[in-house]
């Protein structure tokens, strides 16, 4: 391996990337809200604190079940916004077309963007259109950012996990990587496994209604929810245990895991969030959740433990231990 050249690994969301951004990024970009590594940056501007975030989507195929390239991008940049505590208010579009991408599919994405954004109650108002040579780009790519409002009382952050916090996931794992997968390599299935892309900022404000004080918001995209837990504590410096037989997932995508051999823990997900909440208030966050469509399967996964500060342990379900370790290559590129 060229030590010297970016991989694809580096773009997995999971070790390389945290080590590609720790090496070169934060050197570079040296401040104090990057070095925070959140989803979001949080920003004081006059008295009010805005959450501001970016991604770019280069998804292949860019038509999954489920959604496209274009929700997908929608989606993605609320749900960051909305990790930070925030309410989303806008958006920005930048797209890069390869020439002769079909004009029929341009307009559905288009429309799958607006309707993501009018579902979410945001709007799209600035953007960039570049349209490059053939072979330069891969049909289309898609970069949003977005800007919210984060109340003054929110104080979220991944490092604010602690001791006792009842760890909650909002629904099934790894339905968004298995769909893309089963459209790329054209499996097919009794029951189709459909991509979650969705828009979460309703859901956290009705879990903010019944627990004004939640510690940790993630959405585990890009490197799954061993990832994400593994980034969480770390930056609490706790330690996290989570119980197999409480982890829900769809029976179609566990079938499809197994038969691929992808851990699930480690597959993308693009509408669930995870929560770290004081256990007095995660029956009733729970409950908040079951009620929106969004969080129908919301469970508590696991807790935060003041043993084996840093890492992630899982009780399996046949009783035994398992280490959770951070994604350390890339299991399905162009997944977002």
């Amino acid at each position: 391996m060229d030590q010297n050249r970016i991989l694809l690994d580096h773009g997995s969301g999971g070790k390389l990337s945290n080590d590609l951004i720790a090496e070169l990024m934060l050197p570079a970009f040296d401040n104090p809200v990057l070095a925070g590594m959140e989803d979001g940056a949080s920003i004081s501007l006059d008295g009010c604190r805005l959450a501001f975030s970016t991604d770019s989507y280069v998804v292949d195929p860019i038509f999954f079940p489920g959604g496209n390239i274009g929700d997908l991008a929608v989606n993605g940049t609320i749900n960051d916004v909305a990790m930070c505590g925030a309410a989303p208010l806008y958006l920005s579009a930048g797209i890069i077309i390869e020439a002769g991408f079909p004009k029929a599919d341009l307009k559905e994405i288009l429309a799958a963007m607006g309707s993501a954004a009018k579902s979410a109650g945001v709007q799209i108002v600035t953007g960039d259109t570049k349209v490059v040579a053939q072979g330069v780009a891969d049909k289309i790519f898609i970069n949003t950012s977005g800007i919210g409002i984060i109340p003054e009382s929110v104080q979220i952050s991944a490092a604010n996990a602690r001791a006792g916090d009842k760890i909650i996931l909002s629904g099934t794992l790894a339905d968004h990587g298995m769909a893309v997968l089963s459209r790329r390599e054209g499996l097919e299935f009794e029951s189709p496994i459909q991509s979650d892309s969705a828009a979460l900022n309703h859901l956290v404000r009705r879990m903010f209604e019944v627990c004004p004080d939640i510690h940790v918001l993630r959405d585990p995209t890009r490197g799954g929810v061993g990832t994400a837990l593994n980034e969480i504590a770390g930056q609490s410096d706790i330690g996290i245990r989570i119980y197999e037989n409480s982890i829900p997932i769809n029976n179609s995508v566990a079938g499809l895991c197994e038969l691929l051999g992808f851990d699930p823990l480690y597959v993308a997900n693009e509408g669930k969030l995870l929560a770290f909440v004081e256990s007095k208030y995660a029956d009733s966050v729970v409950k908040a959740m079951n009620a929106d469509p969004l969080g129908r399967a919301a469970c508590v996964i696991g807790e935060v433990v003041g043993d084996h500060s840093g890492k992630v342990i899982m009780e399996t379900a046949i009783g035994g231990e398992r280490i959770i370790d951070m994604l350390t290559g890339e299991q399905l590129p162009r997944i977002c």
